[in-house]
């Protein structure tokens, strides 16, 4: 993430999707050249006797669960996928054929987004490397880990203590940083130019490449995941 004075700092936090969302379970969609979030899905089968409209998915996804839940897809060729996913998880989801989605009838009533859906738009580039000597895994395993890694994405995940710190890690790729909690951080560049934003969980934030210290400011723990594209 790179901050470059206070404009820079205000258009950087203009990408962040502020909304808290509930009983439609919508969120805001954010699209550019190499990812699709929340595209929305044609789905009418919550609705008793509404038809049920099929969609297919034609990128590789990442999704990030918010909520304890499940469902069923429903294939048009026969087949039937049960997930089952967990709060904070991600999940790597292959390009699928038409199916329509059925919510499980044990699945806990929620409120707010259930999941961050990522779609990849271009395939993946060797000549992208995601590390460097400042990178997260390196020099900060206390609070980075591999969530997930394929020629496409590498997936991080970061957890720090109440007013805890990382120390100055580096991005190498372009990359969206999703919140798993509610918190409030502050984003510190090499040159100590400092910013800070509020966020509630399943915001999300698209960043370039750079090195940043992150901090939480709240008595909270702050948790979130970072998928970085290789494209």
């Amino acid at each position: 993430m790179k901050f470059h004075g206070s404009d820079k700092l205000r258009a950087f936090a203009l990408c962040l999707t502020a909304l808290t969302l509930a009983a439609q379970n919508t969120q805001p969609s954010f699209e550019n050249d190499q990812v699709v979030i929340n595209q929305p899905h044609p789905n009418t089968i919550e609705v008793p006797g509404a038809p049920k409209k099929a969609h297919e998915h034609k990128f590789n996804r990442v999704m990030v669960y918010m909520h304890l839940g499940g469902e069923y897809l429903h294939y048009l060729d026969g087949r039937t996928e049960d997930l089952k996913w967990h709060p904070g998880e991600v999940v790597w989801s292959p390009a699928s054929g038409p199916h329509y989605s059925e919510m499980k009838p044990d699945t806990p009533a929620f409120t707010g987004p259930m999941i961050v859906d990522i779609g990849i738009k271009k395939p993946g580039d060797p000549a992208k490397a995601a590390l460097t000597a400042f990178d997260p895994l390196k020099v900060d395993p206390r609070h980075f880990t591999l969530e997930l890694e394929n020629p496409q994405v590498r997936v991080l995940r970061v957890k720090l203590g109440p007013r805890e710190s990382s120390t100055m890690c580096e991005s190498a790729l372009n990359h969206l940083m999703v919140f798993i909690t509610d918190g409030n951080v502050s984003y510190t560049s090499p040159n100590g130019k400092v910013g800070a934003m509020e966020h509630k969980a399943a915001e999300f934030v698209w960043a370039g490449p750079g090195k940043r210290r992150l901090q939480n400011l709240s008595d909270k723990p702050f948790e979130a995941v970072i998928v970085e594209f290789r494209s």
